[in-house]
């Protein structure tokens, strides 16, 4: 290490060992700094359902220089069916694998979220200390440091502390005025597990469109393994507090919500029993005007969450890492204007990827009735007979994250 990066070297704590954490501590220790990061779960969270690249997190992997390794994990999803209760495709979307335009519905990039995550846990383990089954309970500051106290009762002391703690972030919690509501909520929820693979699964992703705005998708990651996600339209507060309760009620919750869909429902609602995980949400975005406070800043999901119907959710926080990590490497020694700057020059990005989720397009996307159904279906095979969305995509001159460019970072380059 130089002794420009010596005099510059910060102590900083990332809350999170996500994707967003890890992408923060690959960057700031090639700027030279003491990065650790504290994950609450016992272990390495490589767990989760399917994800995708695009546009802008392309790009940011590849600075990373680890594109190559996500291509040897990607996914083999060719495109998205929509079904009817026989599981006959009405449609088809094909990915587009032209590498011009825009991803349609599926991405060339699609990627196990633990797979990614592993990815940058081995780009990161050996300059990073890593601790696991220990989280941020609070924090203490003044204009010199941040006191950031754990849930074993400890203390310690660093310049700076970076919450990468998810959509629920307690860093934002304590951040951010008594009673703000920093979600905007589209009335959609959310539950996916795994369940066996069967020979009729194959590398297509399955849409089947029940009616009263209900979804099931079907896609397939491995050779023994299929991912299940139940969508459904619901403004109520049973469906918003569901996400809260113990996990068996969860399933029993959405088990009954879809019972008598039709096509492989049973066979799904079955195979939810002994999933190696479930998981259940509301589809929320997360929207504030405020990323820092002092020697405190937010980044990933806990500072601008897009949703997973953005397309951008793991993209914009490989991005969101990126600039943060740039902009405190560059101006380490003055980190009021690196938190200023961070908010300049990704907040452009962050609205161009929330402003992705129309709920108008949601709700067309999910009728509520038989002959919408029908409609749906019939308007896009049409489209897909005469190549439409292959088109667009292919000639489309901005992906999902606009024109915005990456900025250059003289610190971002991979080890």
């Amino acid at each position: 290490m130089t002794d420009k990066l010596a005099k510059r070297s910060l102590r900083i704590l990332v809350a999170g060992g996500g994707v967003a954490g890890q992408a923060l501590a690959f960057w700031l220790t090639r700027g030279g700094h003491q990065v650790t990061v504290v994950e609450r779960f016992p272990a390495l969270r490589a767990s989760g359902a399917q994800v995708d690249l695009r546009g802008q997190g392309i790009e940011a992997v590849e600075r990373m220089g680890l594109l190559e390794s996500v291509r040897s994990r990607l996914v083999d999803e060719a495109g998205v069916a929509f079904v009817d209760s026989r599981g006959k495709p009405k449609a088809t979307i094909m990915a587009n694998t032209s590498g011009k335009g825009r991803q349609t519905l599926t991405s060339e990039y699609e990627i196990m979220r633990g797979d990614l995550v592993r990815i940058l846990h081995d780009a990161t383990k050996n300059d990073t200390e890593y601790v696991f089954g220990k989280g941020v309970d609070g924090f203490d500051q003044d204009e010199h440091r941040v006191t950031v106290h754990f849930s074993d009762g400890t203390s310690g002391e660093y310049d700076l502390l970076v919450g990468a703690d998810g959509q629920g972030s307690r860093t934002r919690r304590a951040l951010l005025p008594e009673g703000f509501d920093p979600y905007w909520r589209v009335g959609i929820h959310m539950a996916y597990w795994f369940v066996p693979r069967i020979a009729s699964d194959s590398t297509i992703r399955d849409t089947y469109m029940v009616p009263g705005g209900r979804q099931i998708m079907r896609r397939s990651h491995n050779s023994t393994e299929t991912q299940v996600y139940f969508v459904m339209r619901e403004e109520s507060a049973e469906a918003s507090a569901i996400h809260r309760a113990p996990v068996e009620q969860q399933q029993k919750f959405w088990a009954d919500r879809f019972r008598g869909a039709g096509w492989q429902t049973e066979r799904f609602v079955e195979g939810m029993k002994n999933s190696p995980f479930f998981y259940s949400q509301e589809i929320a975005q997360v929207r504030t005007d405020t990323w820092s406070k002092g020697r405190v800043v937010l980044a990933g999901d806990a500072a601008h969450c897009a949703s997973p119907y953005s397309g951008m959710g793991i993209s914009g926080g490989l991005v969101g890492a990126y600039v943060l990590a740039g902009e405190i490497n560059r101006h380490a020694d003055d980190l009021p204007t690196a938190l200023a700057n961070y908010d300049r020059v990704l907040r452009p990005f962050v609205d161009r990827i929330q402003a992705e989720v129309n709920p108008r397009v949601l709700r067309m996307g999910m009728p509520m009735n038989k002959h919408a159904i029908s409609a749906f279906q019939n308007a896009t095979a049409l489209a897909c007979f005469f190549h439409i969305p292959d088109l667009v995509a292919r000639f489309s001159k901005e992906d999902r994250g606009g024109d915005w460019q990456l900025p250059a970072y003289a610190d971002a380059h991979a080890a």
